[in-house]
């Protein structure tokens, strides 16, 4: 029987998906206050690590960007190769289109939504390290810009508005906690609180303690 210590090493197969991850998404920088894109994949990654992730998960951490922004359903196939059938069934839970161009944001992401409300925990995971990530970002870019120039940054991009992304991290919370439950879940919904609390109504923040308490 293996060691406690053991089942926390990771393969060279994880390795090979961190050089993947940093060979495909290489050029590309973080929206917000910016930064080499890998950060995001690597942060991801430590999360699903650190709240219990196997590596399947982990490195379903590092890819779960690269059908969606570096190559659609070829670049899937690719994953599938070199890393498996189970990665790549988690990268595709994780990509909300793979049409290039992206259709319209809002039924994109109700499609999303939808769709992952019914996925296992083991992608569920993945998800949520990944929206943990993200809002945690956006949350650290309103404290540094300040409530009304984010806002007003904000109406200039593709997702629109304040509203908008309230919306969307209300529906990851509904979609996540559908037969799912795990700290980092608890951790991602005081992060959604916490953006309503600085930029939505009333009635979000109402909502979002609602969906944290379940």
């Amino acid at each position: 029987m293996p060691k406690k210590n053991d089942l926390a090493l990771l393969s060279p197969k994880f390795a090979l998906a961190l050089q993947f991850a940093n060979e495909i998404h290489g050029t590309q920088i973080r929206k917000g206050l910016g930064g080499p894109y890998i950060s995001h994949l690597m942060a991801v990654c430590a999360l699903v690590l650190e709240y219990g992730g196997d590596e399947t998960q982990a490195i379903s951490a590092l890819l779960h960007d690269v059908a969606e922004d570096c190559g659609g359903r070829p670049m899937l196939e690719t994953v599938r190769v070199m890393f498996g059938a189970d990665v790549a069934k988690v990268v595709e839970a994780c990509t909300d289109t793979f049409d290039d161009p992206k259709p319209a944001w809002h039924p994109r992401k109700e499609a999303y939504l939808n769709a992952m409300a019914l996925k296992p925990a083991s992608t569920k995971l993945v998800t949520c390290a990944d929206k943990l990530h993200n809002l945690s970002n956006t949350l650290r870019d309103i404290e540094v810009v300040g409530v009304a120039k984010w806002l007003a940054k904000m109406k200039e991009t593709s997702n629109g508005s304040a509203e908008q992304q309230i919306w969307y991290y209300l529906g990851c919370m509904t979609a996540l906690s559908t037969t799912w439950k795990s700290p980092i879940l608890d951790e991602f919904g005081r992060a959604v609180v916490r953006l309503c609390a600085l930029v939505g109504t009333p009635a979000d923040i109402a909502e979002a303690k609602k969906l944290t308490s379940r």
